[in-house]
């Protein structure tokens, strides 16, 4: 069976429409597929530590079973970038 990963670009076969997007987080008990991404308001945007706002859906693991993979894409964040970034915890 198909285990999600983060920056996987996924179809979940669901009522009463399918859904589709990008793999966002992923946990034993959840994923969140984020189904879409606009540019903030002005008027909040200095006061989020975020660019823009995303809608994400979240997933339960016995729905993983119909989600179908599509495609991966290359994070800025690789492993590579991640080791260059001191302990936070």
């Amino acid at each position: 069976m198909y285990k999600p990963q983060v920056d996987d670009y996924v179809i979940w076969n669901t009522t009463p429409q399918p859904l589709e997007g990008w793999v966002y987080f992923v946990s034993d008990y959840y994923i969140t597929i984020e189904t879409g991404v606009k540019c903030m308001d002005e008027n909040v945007k200095h006061c989020s530590l975020h660019e823009k706002t995303h809608t994400l859906v979240l997933c339960f693991p016995e729905e993983w079973k119909n989600l179908e993979y599509i495609k991966t894409r290359v994070s800025k964040y690789s492993d590579e970038c991640y080791s260059q970034i001191p302990e936070r915890y």
